[in-house]
């Protein structure tokens, strides 16, 4: 069975989304930066980007993945479903 790493939502403030998603629901900030945000949940991360810099999908793990690489060193590629939505697939740096 496949695991879902992250979901990544739109918001227009990064800053503000932080501040609403940690005071109302249980989670804790994973990553920051000024274009995006990690939000660890118990049991799925959520991303919270900005339009226009990151596009609102949903991640699965892949370890067979060879592509671009992010920031924090994870390897992706983006890819679509038959239905126009973005899948990412995702494989992290081993630690």
């Amino acid at each position: 069975m496949e695991r879902i790493d992250h979901v990544a939502i739109v918001v227009n403030n990064i800053n503000r989304a932080i501040e609403w998603y940690t005071t109302h629901r249980d989670c804790k900030v994973k990553y920051q930066d000024d274009t995006w945000a990690i939000l660890q949940f118990e049991n799925i991360d959520l991303a919270l980007v900005l339009p226009h810099e990151h596009p609102p999908h949903i991640a699965f793990e892949d370890s067979a993945v060879d592509g671009d690489s992010h920031r924090d060193g994870s390897e992706y590629l983006y890819d679509h479903d038959t239905f126009g939505n973005i899948i990412e697939k995702i494989k992290h740096k081993e630690k």
